[in-house]
């Protein structure tokens, strides 16, 4: 049985969405504030989180923070609050997806089976990805760039390892949206442009003209094997904001 747990301060929210993740197979753990979610995490080992971004004690974004210091485990992040900018500080501080209030108990379930499928199983995606400059060993759940390490949490993992597995080659937003995020995805496609942009920060020398994760106009994006300089190629639209 899949371990969930349930991060939320509101109690009619907390007990209606426990009583009906529990309904759909989950053992639900819950926790009504930020330092309770972390002994929760720490005590119970959760498979995936449910974690309200606004609540007590400590915020849902330092709670995701303190989880990704030492797990990849995945996190969705719940919000009232809309806007890019949030959805930006949310994922950057660890979260896999996020969803906003109110939302639909089946987008969450949807959401749910989508990160705990994608999750990375190491009998089946073991081996060892290599284009340009940049070395993934699937395996280990470790990416290098030269002879630097970079440390990425799930989602990012999972966008860049589907990218090297078809460096030199075209994906189109929605492929990649299917692949990683799962074809019963909700959500828009800022997830995307978000995750994008911070795997460009942590592998690129200079984000903002890229070498290797290169933006193809009309059609999605390439991961690059051979880059030139600055990564130009005819078609791109490298340097630009996503």
């Amino acid at each position: 049985m899949t371990r969930l747990l349930l991060v939320e301060d509101a109690d009619d929210v907390r007990e209606t969405l426990a009583y009906l993740l529990g309904r759909e197979g989950y053992e639900v753990v819950t926790a009504i504030d930020g330092r309770q979610a972390v002994e929760q995490f720490d005590r119970q080992a959760p498979d995936v989180i449910v974690l309200d971004l606004m609540i007590p004690e400590l915020s849902g974004l330092e709670v995701c923070h303190r989880i990704r210091l030492t797990s990849d485990v995945p996190i969705i992040m719940l919000t009232a609050v809309v806007g890019e900018a949030n959805i930006v500080v949310g994922l950057e501080s660890g979260a896999d997806d996020y969803i906003t209030k109110p939302f639909s108990v089946p987008e969450l379930l949807a959401r749910l089976r989508s990160l705990l499928r994608r999750r990375p199983n190491r009998d089946d995606h073991s081996g060892r990805l290599q284009a340009g400059g940049v070395t993934m060993d699937v395996e280990r759940h470790r990416v290098s760039v030269g002879d630097h390490q970079v440390d990425l949490p799930l989602r990012e993992f999972e966008l860049l390892e589907l990218l090297l597995r078809h460096a030199g080659r075209v994906l189109t937003r929605s492929q990649i949206i299917d692949q990683v995020w799962g074809a019963d995805y909700y959500g828009d496609t800022k997830t995307l442009d978000v995750h994008i942009r911070r795997l460009r920060a942590k592998i690129e020398l200079d984000p903002a003209h890229p070498r290797y994760l290169l933006t193809v106009r009309g059609l999605g994006y390439r991961f690059e094997d051979s880059p030139g300089v600055a990564g130009q190629t005819p078609g791109s639209t490298d340097g630009l904001t996503v």
